[in-house]
């Protein structure tokens, strides 16, 4: 298998609930649970599904829009977790994130690309088999920005 389609992390306890991530040529990040398991001394797993899912459908868009020659300036998300009780467990619930772009009347490529962006998305399609992901685009004014169809 190629680089591009394996990868590998290691991890290992600090104390308590504070774990060092390691990755690789990437360096290390420190994870935690939050008060009252943890001390909050970084970011927890839940927190990590979320910034991965942002990151890629950030990533994504600007792929789309760069492939046609858009150049789209500052893009930019906030993923919001919803953490729920499913049987007697916490689990993430729902993510809902919403994306803005700074530029979208320079932008002509615009709606197609937020017509299929989220499909090349690895993270978010992988993660919507098991948590409803729902993605909102807007400009600068808050307003959101429509898919061509």
């Amino acid at each position: 298998m190629s680089d591009n389609n394996q990868f590998s992390i290691s991890m290992e306890l600090v104390e308590n609930y504070l774990f060092k991530i390691d990755f690789g040529e990437f360096g290390d990040v420190m994870t935690d649970e939050p008060a009252p398991l943890g001390n909050g001394e970084g970011p927890n797993p839940s927190r990590l599904v979320a910034a991965a899912v942002g990151n890629c459908l950030c990533a994504s868009l600007l792929f789309a829009l760069r492939k046609q020659k858009d150049e789209p300036g500052r893009v930019s998300a906030t993923v919001t977790g919803n953490l729920e009780r499913q049987d007697g467990r916490w689990r993430i619930a729902q993510l809902v994130v919403d994306m803005q772009v700074e530029n979208p009347n320079d932008l002509p490529h615009l709606p197609e690309a937020l017509g299929k962006f989220e499909d090349f998305c690895v993270v978010t399609q992988s993660i919507r088999q098991g948590i409803p992901v729902e993605v909102r685009v807007r400009d600068q004014q808050g307003n959101e920005l429509p898919a061509a169809h």
